[in-house]
C-alpha cells in the first residue's frame, strides 16, 4: 500500500502537472479553504491533545499556517520566475547565465508532535508552493490533532499529490526505508541521527530541525523586569514544550536574586489562582515526558513551583537554584517542560564560554543594553537564531528564515522564501550566444596560453 502511493506520487511528478505555478497556487488556496472549514476541529484537538487553550493554538499553530500559505500565494511567482544568475566571465562571453527554479521531487516530511498543526503544514506549504510531492508523517502522540491533519490533507489533495500517513515509530522507520528526493524531519537529535543514516542509504537530502539546550544570558545591564517577563513567557508557551523555548538562563551572580524574584511574580501574574485548573496554561503530552520531568526537580533547590498534579498531565513552572551546570542531569539534557535552571556567572565571559562548549543550540537569547556585549556575543556563540532582549518571538513571521546549526539541526532553513528554496533545486544555464564566436578555446593552442595567462593576471 505504502509504496504503491508513493509510485504513483512519482508518477504524477513526471507527468509535469506541478510545474505550472497557477495550478500551485490553487492548491494552496484550496489547502487554506480546508483548514478553514476544519479550525474548529483544529482547536478542539489541540486542547484535547495538548490541553491548549484556543488563543494559544490559534496563535502559534493556526494562524502561523494561514500566514505561510498567504506568504506563498503573494510572492510564489516572484520566488520561481528565471533570473539572471551572477558570475560569469571571459570564458562564458557573451553568454548570459540564468538561474531556473525546479521542484526536487517526491518529498518526505515527518514531523513531532508539540505544534501538530504548524509543524505539517508549514513545510507543506512550502514543498508544494516548490512544486513538489509529498507525503507526510504527522505524530501519532497527538492522535486527536493527527486525525484532523489527516482529514485536511485527504478532503484536500488526491493522494497521487499528497499522501498522508499515520501510526507509529513503525510507520515513519517504513517510510524512510523508501527512495525520497528529501526530507524534511522536525525531532529529538537522537532521532535526527536515525533519519541522517537511512537518507545515506538513498544518497537524499535532509533537513533536520532538532532543538537542543537553547540558553538565556541576562548581563549585567539587562532591564531585569523585562528579561523575566519574556523569560517566562518564553518558557511557558505550550507548558515548555518548544524546540526553542529558554532551556536555561545564564545571569550575573549580582542580578541573579532579582531576576528570580521577578520571575516568580510573574508566574503569579500570568497564571492567577489554581494553576492545575487554569485553561491558559497546557498540560505535558503524556506520562512518559511527565515522569522525565519530574527526575529533573531533584537536579537543584525549587526557587518556586515543583507541585504537580499526575492525572491532569500538569506541573506547576518551576524554577531551580544551586544546579551543577555540568554534572546534573537537567544541564545536560533539553527540558521540554516548564522547568527552568537559573547559573550565574562572574564574568561574561564564562557564560560564552560555557556555552561554546556545548552542542550549539537551536536558539540563544541574550538580555543586554550594551552594545559592546551584544556583539560579543553575536561574534562568538553560534546558535541557529534567536533575540537580543526577548524570547521565542523570532521563529513567528513566515518570510523569517528558521533552521538549527550542528546538532541542533542542518540543511535548508524554511518558512517563506526560505522553505520554498530548501524544497527546491536551483539549476544554472548558460544560454550561449550563436553570433558572436571566441576562437581562444578551440585547438591548435600553439601560442595561445600566453594570453590565457595574460589575462589570468
Amino acid at each position: 500500500m505504502m509504496q504503491e502511493t508513493l509510485r504513483r506520487q512519482r508518477e504524477f511528478f513526471f507527468c509535469g502537472t506541478t510545474l505550472d505555478i497557477d495550478w500551485r497556487l490553487k492548491q494552496l488556496r484550496a489547502l487554506r479553504k480546508t483548514i478553514k472549514k476544519y479550525e474548529e476541529n483544529l482547536l478542539w484537538a489541540l486542547e484535547e491533545d495538548l490541553g491548549r487553550s484556543e488563543f494559544e493554538a490559534y496563535t502559534t499553530e493556526i494562524a502561523m499556517v494561514y500566514d505561510e500559505i498567504n506568504t506563498a500565494l503573494k510572492s510564489l511567482p516572484k520566488w520561481a520566475e528565471i533570473r539572471q544568475a551572477d558570475g560569469g566571465g571571459l570564458t562564458q562571453y557573451p553568454g548570459r547565465l540564468l538561474s531556473y527554479t525546479e521542484p526536487l521531487g517526491l518529498v518526505l516530511i515527518i514531523v513531532s508532535w508539540n505544534y501538530p498543526v504548524q509543524l505539517v503544514f508549514s513545510p507543506l506549504v512550502a514543498a508544494i508552493a516548490a512544486g513538489n510531492c509529498a507525503a507526510v508523517k504527522p505524530s501519532e502522540l497527538a492522535p486527536k490533532t493527527q486525525q484532523v491533519v489527516q482529514t485536511i490533507i485527504e478532503e484536500t489533495f488526491d493522494s497521487t499529490y499528497i499522501s498522508v500517513f499515520t501510526g507509529g515509530a513503525e510507520v515513519g522507520q517504513a517510510l524512510l526505508k523508501e527512495d525520497f528526493d528529501h526530507i524534511f524531519f522536525v525531532g529529538s537529535p537522537r532521532v535526527g541521527q536515525y533519519v541522517m543514516r537511512a537518507a545515506a542509504e538513498h544518497l537524499t537530502s535532509v533537513t533536520l530541525e532538532l532543538g537542543g539546550k537553547s540558553p538565556c544570558i541576562v548581563e549585567d545591564t539587562a532591564d531585569l523586569k523585562v528579561a523575566a517577563k519574556r523569560i517566562i513567557w518564553g518558557k511557558c508557551v505550550s507548558c515548555g514544550q518548544t524546540c526553542i523555548a529558554p532551556d536555561y538562563v545564564l545571569v550575573d551572580r549580582k542580578r541573579k536574586k532579582e531576576l528570580m524574584e521577578y520571575m516568580v511574580e510573574y508566574i503569579q501574574e500570568f497564571y492567577p489562582g489554581d494553576i492545575f485548573e487554569n485553561a491558559d496554561y497546557s498540560r505535558i503530552v503524556n506520562e512518559e515526558h511527565f515522569d522525565r520531568l519530574l527526575k529533573f526537580l531533584d537536579d537543584g533547590h525549587i526557587v518556586y513551583g515543583g507541585r504537580f498534579d499526575r492525572e491532569k498531565l500538569k506541573l506547576e513552572p518551576t524554577i531551580l537554584d544551586q544546579v551543577d551546570p555540568e554534572e546534573s542531569t537537567v544541564m545536560n539534557e533539553e527540558i521540554f517542560g516548564p522547568i527552568l535552571p537559573v547559573i550565574p556567572y562572574d564574568y561574561l565571559e564564562n557564560a560564552i564560554c560555557y556555552i561554546q562548549n556545548k552542542p550549539k543550540p537551536l536558539a540563544l537569547y541574550l538580555f543586554t543594553r550594551d552594545p559592546v556585549v551584544e556583539q560579543t556575543v553575536m561574534n562568538q556563540v553560534s546558535f541557529g537564531g534567536g533575540c537580543i532582549n526577548d524570547t521565542v518571538i523570532h521563529a513567528a513571521g513566515a518570510e523569517i528564515p528558521f533552521r538549527g546549526v550542528g546538532q541542533s539541526g542542518m540543511g535548508g532553513a524554511y518558512h517563506g522564501k526560505a522553505g520554498f528554496d530548501t524544497f527546491s533545486h536551483q539549476k544554472v544555464v548558460l544560454k550561449q550566444s550563436n553570433e558572436i564566436e571566441l576562437p581562444l578555446r578551440y585547438a591548435p593552442y600553439k601560442k595561445k596560453l600566453k594570453w590565457v595567462r595574460t589575462l589570468m593576471h
